[in-house]
């Protein structure tokens, strides 16, 4: 094989040939040799037939044999191709390569090299939510393609003021990550902390958001996702117009929002499409279905360990009867049955999808059955770890309802050695965490703590959109009002 990689005339030895013999190893690098039939002059090309599409190289080699061929700089004139660059620098040929490129080498021209954009795209279509799953609304999610994303975020707000930055990101994989804002609303500070996390990133590979999400989150041992991560075009639309950052990173279907609150992570965008009323009455369903779910099995555990009294007498019947022939604790009996319930919920999801919902309801009903029976576990047990379970499945976002799947662990431990005493130390440890927990230096809590009422109108409750003129105050918006909320209050028929 022929020299090919090569410095500039003065620079020394030859970097690149070490390049061409790793590159030689790869089954799917391809170097071919061809003579222009009407000037003579022979030209090499190379590129990684994975990457690139066949019909396009040979579309632009028919373009060269063709038309007029006698030096690199003429690829600009007789290639009909968007992308064609003619590089001196060796230290991009490797990047090029990689990314689809063809690259066009001259014998008579060694420090000049023609690059060809030839990639082969291999995206899937547009798909409906998988996760965010909604009645009403968009039926569209987004894919693994950074350029594709843009295009549906782009679609829904078409103006100048959308500002796309892009990074390369990973050592190892170059990945692609764009950052999305509002020019003249997003607050300049949170801008420059994303970009300067994203810039601070050492790392190899990055190969979906996940890492990303994990690396610039402001307490990266905390339980809690500090950054939400959504597969909606429209969601992303609507928190870019409220002040807030995008981050789109490319082969990942999921884009991440920041600055996020814990109130975002019990609220589903549907909730925007539906009556202010019913959104409102969802919401608080959520809520207080999160903390039963964390709650009601640590409360039995406590109850029956060391507060007999507090149980009602007509219940208190029903319960030994339900225990008289266990013998284990009601510690263990929990731990037992809220284990039980993890290992289906494991199962259930990384086997095929038809399999895992028939292992998940089989299971559930005859390991359920079958410990009661044995005298295991006791069934009004059974019924509050299966309606704690079926809580939990409430929170519409999935990360944040694998955290409230953890915190029902500590809960327990703490109920069985202190009773409702545990409960409120574990509780108090917990919203100390909450208190001091950030996202992008906002706090987690809010518009809870520090307490803003201009927020509360979109937090537990979700008060009519016209009462919503003002963004968020603690995004710090340089431009805090959406509209005139005196205009928006005029609903003046034509008649009038």
């Amino acid at each position: 094989m022929k020299r090919w990689f090569s410095r500039k005339k003065g620079q020394g030895d030859l970097e690149g040939k070490e390049w061409e013999q790793i590159l030689a190893k790869s089954k799917d690098f391809k170097t071919t040799f061809y003579t222009h039939p009407k000037t003579n002059v022979s030209f090499c090309l190379r590129f990684l037939n994975t990457l690139v599409d066949e019909k396009s190289v040979q579309q632009f080699l028919s373009s060269i044999l063709e038309g007029d061929f006698h030096t690199i700089n003429d690829l600009k004139k007789i290639v009909p191709f968007e992308d064609v660059q003619i590089c001196e620098d060796t230290s991009v040929i490797e990047e090029r390569l990689c990314n689809g490129y063809a690259l066009l080498t001259i014998d008579t021209e060694e420090y000049q090299f023609g690059l060809i954009a030839a990639k082969k795209e291999l995206i899937r279509a547009v798909e409906p939510p998988e996760i965010e799953v909604s009645v009403i609304g968009p039926k569209e999610a987004f894919i693994e393609s950074i350029d594709a994303n843009l295009n549906l975020i782009r679609r829904r707000l078409p103006v100048k003021e959308l500002v796309v930055e892009e990074y390369t990101i990973g050592s190892l994989s170059k990945t692609k990550i764009a950052v999305l804002h509002m020019e003249g609303i997003t607050n300049q500070q949170n801008l420059n902390t994303v970009r300067q996390r994203l810039q601070d990133v050492e790392f190899d590979a990055i190969t979906d958001s996940s890492y990303i999400m994990q690396i610039i989150s402001d307490n990266s041992n905390s339980p809690f996702p500090q950054l939400l991560d959504t597969e909606r075009p429209d969601r992303v639309a609507a928190v870019l117009a409220e002040g807030k950052i995008a981050i789109c990173v490319d082969g990942s279907p999921h884009i991440l929002i920041t600055p996020a609150t814990i109130i975002n992570f019990f609220s589903a965008f549907e909730d925007y499409y539906l009556n202010w009323i019913t959104a409102s009455f969802f919401r608080l369903l959520r809520v207080f279905a999160v903390a039963f779910s964390i709650l009601v099995t640590p409360l039995y555990v406590a109850v029956l360990t060391y507060h007999y009294e507090i149980i009602p007498h007509d219940l208190l019947g029903t319960l030994i009867s339900s225990r008289r022939i266990v013998p284990l604790p009601p510690v263990l009996e929990a731990v037992f049955l809220e284990l039980t319930i993890e290992l289906l919920r494991e199962a259930g999801a990384r086997l095929p999808t038809k399999v895992g919902q028939t292992i998940g309801i089989v299971g559930g009903i005859v390991i359920g059955t079958a410990s009661v029976e044995a005298g295991l576990t006791s069934n009004v047990l059974l019924i509050l770890i299966a309606l704690a379970a079926l809580a939990s499945f409430t929170t519409p976002v999935y990360r944040m309802g694998n955290t409230i799947r953890l915190l029902r662990f500590p809960f327990l431990f703490f109920a069985h050695l202190w009773g409702l005493v545990g409960i409120v130390f574990c509780f108090c440890i917990l919203i100390t965490h909450l208190i001091r927990l950030t996202s992008l230096g906002s706090p987690f809590l809010a518009p809870f703590y520090p307490p803003r009422m201009v927020d509360m109108k979109d937090s537990l409750i979700r008060l009519p959109f016209e009462d919503r003129a003002m963004r968020p105050q603690f995004l710090r918006t340089k431009h805090p009002f959406r509209f005139s909320k005196k205009k928006a209050n005029m609903k003046k028929d034509i008649e009038e």
